[in-house]
């Protein structure tokens, strides 16, 4: 499916762009916790902190087929936007991580 470049994406299509935009950025918040409290607690989170983005990213990816499919006339909206936030969150989460580890500084959880 070719992609349209972002000027002629159209008013009609922001609202389906913005819906797989934000559906991402959910699904991801649901399975994992923020950026920001993973970073400080890479230290015992790095083991399982990117199974669950990847995670997270395939149920999304599942979400903005169905969409796409669903509603072909704005489908170029709804991939750009849900894959633009699928990228955005997959940096943040592994720029949390690396900085998290990279960091000396103590974590606000324990581990038994």
């Amino acid at each position: 499916m070719p992609v349209a470049p972002l000027n002629d994406i159209g008013a009609s299509n922001g609202v389906p762009f913005l819906v797989s935009a934000g559906i991402v950025y959910e699904i991801i918040a649901a399975a994992c916790s923020s950026p920001q409290t993973a970073e400080i607690n890479a230290s015992s989170r790095a083991a399982t902190l990117m199974k669950w983005v990847y995670i997270g990213l395939a149920e999304s990816a599942v979400f903005i087929t169905i969409a796409a499919a669903v509603d072909k006339k704005h489908s170029v909206a709804i991939v750009t936007g849900g894959g633009m936030a699928a990228v955005i969150m997959w940096y943040s989460y592994m720029h949390a991580m690396n900085a998290g580890l990279a960091s000396g500084a103590p974590g606000t959880e324990t581990t038994n």
